[in-house]
This record gives structure tokens, sequence and C-alpha cells, in this order.
């Protein structure tokens, strides 16, 4: 198992982990039918880096990582990852936060910032508090979520240095 900087040819593979996390719309806020172009550039384009987890040439999660503001906001960055059903519960989110940190560091990043955690998404807010993110914003009903209704999202931060 290694974590390693996305190729051209990863979406492929990528791109069936990203529509079924975009398809049940109950943790990002992409649209449910995005299409395989629109998350190309979403996830490979307007990254800063994007890598994938792979095991045995299979990739099973995905992060990218970005700037979360320009100007005097640079300095912090911004992550978004995706673990296929087929291998959660394996510690690959957590591997992925943990590297995505260091990588985050050696690009000169002070911060990380997540900016929309829907406050359902109970395993995710878990790990990240887990790893030292804290929550330092709620927004009110903010993410819609397909079964729940109106839930507050969560601006979640962690200072790295």
């Amino acid at each position: 198992m290694q974590i390693r900087k996305v190729r051209d040819p990863d979406f492929d593979q990528i791109w069936p982990i990203f529509r079924e996390i975009a398809a049940a719309g109950d943790t990002y806020a992409y649209p449910t039918d995005i299409s395989k172009e629109q998350a190309s550039r979403v996830w490979l384009e307007a990254p800063r880096e994007t890598y994938v987890f792979e095991d045995d040439g299979q990739i099973l999660g995905t992060y990218y990582l970005k700037t979360n503001q320009p100007g005097p906001g640079d300095h912090v960055c911004n992550c978004g990852y995706m673990v296929s059903s087929a291998a959660r519960g394996r510690g690959l989110a957590t591997a992925m936060c943990e590297h995505s940190q260091k990588i985050a560091k050696g690009l000169g990043y002070k911060a990380m910032q997540f900016n929309f955690v829907a406050s359902s998404n109970e395993s995710a807010v878990s790990l990240w508090k887990k790893l030292g993110f804290e929550t330092v914003g709620r927004l009110p009903k903010a993410f819609c979520h397909p079964a729940k209704g109106y839930v507050d999202a969560l601006v979640m931060y962690k200072w790295l240095e």
C-alpha cells in the first residue's frame, strides 16, 4: 500500500469512488449528478496537488490539497478526502490525512481547514477531532442531507506548526 501523486490515467479509477460519494449526497456539497468532466476539474485541476492511496495497483482512496484562500490567507490549505466504500474502516482516511499534513507543511502551509463538514458525517468529524482538528465554526442547517434534512456544516481547523 502506498500514497502517491496522481497521474493522468488515475482518474478512471478515481471516478467510480467520486461518483459513488457524490451520488449519495450525504457528505460532500457536490451535485449528485456531477459529470466525470466536472469531477475531474474539481479533483485534479483546481487543487494544487492530488494524491491516491493504492494497493497493488488499485486505487482505494484519494485526496486533494489546495490553498484555502489567496493573498493573506494563502498560508492555510484545504483538503478533501474520498475512500472507496469497499475499503472503508481500514485506516485509509487516517493515513491520507496524516500524509496530507506532512505534504502541507512541506509546501509551506501553516494550517489546514475543512470548510464544510456535514455534522451528520459523524465518522469524519470524530476522525478529524482525533487528528487534532477543532470545530471553529458551525453553519446552522447549511447542508441538506438526503435523509436527515437540513443539518449543520462545520468549519474545522488545525494549526500545523
